[in-house]
């Protein structure tokens, strides 16, 4: 057994790997409530041993997903290149590397849960990334490519994989990084690095790319291979705390947005200029990987990944025949990949490609007996019903959510990664024209301009989106069947053009209004039987009710809460919104049946979590 973690930047995590595959992963941000958690991953480490019901020392490795050295090295040579102007920056960091993150590998052994006299391996930051986008694939050979912001120096690598190994041919590196150059303007634009990102890319389709020619001509370099270099006189991420500086400023019209200001069209365009600038540099890294290797499938990983938007277009190239996007793409992945890369490579282990993946629907998490749940239950007093068989629980389910009822989804294991796919979701009708507002600002709290994704019977794909592949971790765009589009009205599209973004939301665009965005596109996943059990026999049991095989799915939490992982954690978020339904395994709550007491601590727990 191999356990691989990540830890100290963001997205902790730990995943345990054997014989029998991936066993379990976790992010620590599900047992802390700290979203992005950056500690040592111990929860996530004690759940992955419980779930194998190993004892610590019971492990062949432990290996930690990139190289503190190297990492340092780039820190220090970036620090003496900008001197003395990123001083202030130097001082701030050195104390945490001088005192954790150039010991590792005493840290980790500390923070173990057991005493390991073993060493302990150290893959790089893109190699972690390209074994947990190959390794769990489902092919026996393919074209790896990896972007992120920054791991030790490499931003992007092209790479190939075949059968148990991985060989990175190709690197772009720091500070030349799509993945900074996105952060970039998700910063100026107002959104939190390292996390509002998808903000950005959900707010583009509102804008038409206006400054894309000038990114290119201004700040952006870019090669035919996709490589390119920035003009770091645009930017302060090298030697400051900010990413942007006063000549980027000027170029776009004034400062950064504020957080939780008013979003503007300046905004709205940028966000899709860049998003444009992306799927540009994407496509064209996407050509040359295909051109280096000679292979005819690819597979993705690293934060940049998650741009389900660039990723759609990618499919629809056609460059590639297959693409497979590791649904935990971000560092959290690299634990993973970590594990991964050890098991197979290092240790030439024997590997045989499934024909679906090796993930296991992404649902590696903890889960709960109804015996805990009823625990939980009982214990708190709480008002519930329980259906013993599941054809009832689903009978009921089904017929709340025709009646436009949002309900909180909570089944089997929690998934890995940013995606809640149906075991830790919320979901209501895709019908209903009022669901996306309703969810966006009753129970999510969160911009009226947020997109949900629909969950649809994967058998059943092609009669609504334009989708010719399967796509069960929620990374594809594509858009929305022409059969189900509506026109719009002369005064809807007048209305298209009023700056206040909710009016357009508003605006129905298919017979499907709460997935359907501005542009006429979805966030696709599709879910089978062998993969989401439950949650596709739901859905199945929706579609003989209203002839529609498709529901909202949005991730169980509130803005800047991590997605919830207990029945206690699951409680709080249902009292504390608009939902009007809780199930858990086969108990069923309802709003209107819960003591008053519980519902009056909505302004404490929405003050518990920092804005993301």
């Amino acid at each position: 057994m191999i356990l691989g973690i990540s830890a100290y930047y963001h997205d902790s995590a730990a995943a345990l790997v054997g014989k029998n595959g991936i066993i379990a992963a976790a992010q620590e941000e599900g047992f802390t409530r700290i979203k992005h958690d950056s500690s040592f991953p111990i929860h996530a480490i004690n759940y992955c041993l419980e779930e194998a019901n190993l004892n610590f020392e019971d492990l062949e490795q432990v290996v930690f997903y990139e190289k503190p050295f190297l990492k340092f090295d780039r820190l220090l040579e970036t620090y003496v290149g900008f001197a003395p102007v990123g001083l202030h920056s130097f001082v701030k960091a050195m104390p945490q590397w001088l005192k954790q993150k150039l010991h590792l590998p005493r840290e980790i052994r500390k923070q173990l849960p057991g005493k390991w006299n073993k060493s302990i391996v150290f893959t790089t930051h893109h190699e972690s990334h390209a074994a947990s986008a190959f390794f769990p694939s489902p092919f026996e050979e393919a074209a790896i490519l990896t972007m992120d912001g920054v791991g030790e120096w490499d931003t992007a690598t092209i790479g190939v994989g075949n059968g148990n190994h991985i060989e990175l041919l190709k690197s772009m590196q720091f500070p030349d990084s799509l993945g900074l150059l996105y952060s970039a303007f998700t910063y100026f634009c107002g959104f939190k690095v390292n996390s509002g990102e998808y903000k950005l890319m959900g707010l583009a389709p509102y804008g038409s790319p206006v400054y894309k020619d000038k990114i290119f001509s201004e700040i952006l370099d870019l090669n035919e291979d996709g490589s390119f270099r920035l003009n770091l006189d645009y930017f302060n991420y090298c030697q400051g705390l900010t990413m942007t500086n006063e000549k980027f400023d000027q170029l776009f019209g004034g400062p950064p947005r504020r957080s939780e200001s008013k979003i503007t069209q300046r905004e709205i365009d940028l966000a899709a200029s860049i998003q444009a600038v992306t799927e540009e540099i994407v496509l064209r890294m996407a050509k040359y990987a295909k051109e280096l290797s000679g292979l005819n499938k690819i597979c993705l990983a690293g934060g940049v990944a998650l741009n389900c938007v660039a990723n759609g277009k990618l499919l629809r190239s056609k460059i590639f025949d297959q693409i497979w996007i590791q649904p935990a793409s971000g560092d959290a992945g690299g634990a993973l990949g970590a594990a991964l890369f050890t098991h197979f490579q290092l240790m030439d282990k024997k590997r045989e490609p499934k024909v679906t993946d090796s993930m296991k629907g992404s649902l590696l998490g903890p889960s709960f007996t109804n015996e805990e749940v009823e625990h939980f239950l009982t214990h708190s007093d709480t008002p519930h019903h329980f259906y013993e068989n599941e054809n009832d629980l689903l009978e009921i389910v089904t017929e709340q959510l025709v009646a436009g009822k949002i309900i909180g989804w909570f089944q089997g294991r929690k998934e890995f990664g940013p995606r809640a796919l149906g075991s830790r979701s919320i979901i209501g009708d895709a019908r209903n024209s009022k669901m996306q507002t309703k969810m966006n600002l009753s129970i999510k709290f969160r911009e009226s301009f947020r997109p949900f994704a629909p969950s649809v019977l994967e058998e059943e794909v092609d009669q609504y989106f334009d989708l010719d592949s399967p796509s069960p971790y929620m990374l594809l765009v594509a858009p929305v069947a022409q059969n189900i589009r509506k026109n719009l009205s002369t005064d809807k599209t007048e209305q298209m053009q009023n700056p206040d973004l909710l009016k357009r939301v508003k605006i129905e665009r298919s017979d499907l209004p709460a997935i359907t965005h501005v542009d006429y596109s979805a966030r696709v996943q599709s879910i089978n039987e062998e993969r989401n059990g439950r949650y596709y026999r739901l859905v199945k049991k929706f579609n003989q009710s209203t002839q529609y095989p498709v529901i909202v799915n949005t991730s169980f939490n509130i803005r800047g809460e991590p997605i919830v992982c207990t029945p206690q954690d699951a409680y709080r978020c249902f009292v504390c919104t608009d939902m009007d339904i809780l199930v858990m395994e086969n108990f069923v709550l309802f709003k209107e049946e819960q003591p008053k007491s519980n519902l009056a601590a909505k302004e404490e727990y929405l003050a518990s979590f920092e804005l993301d």
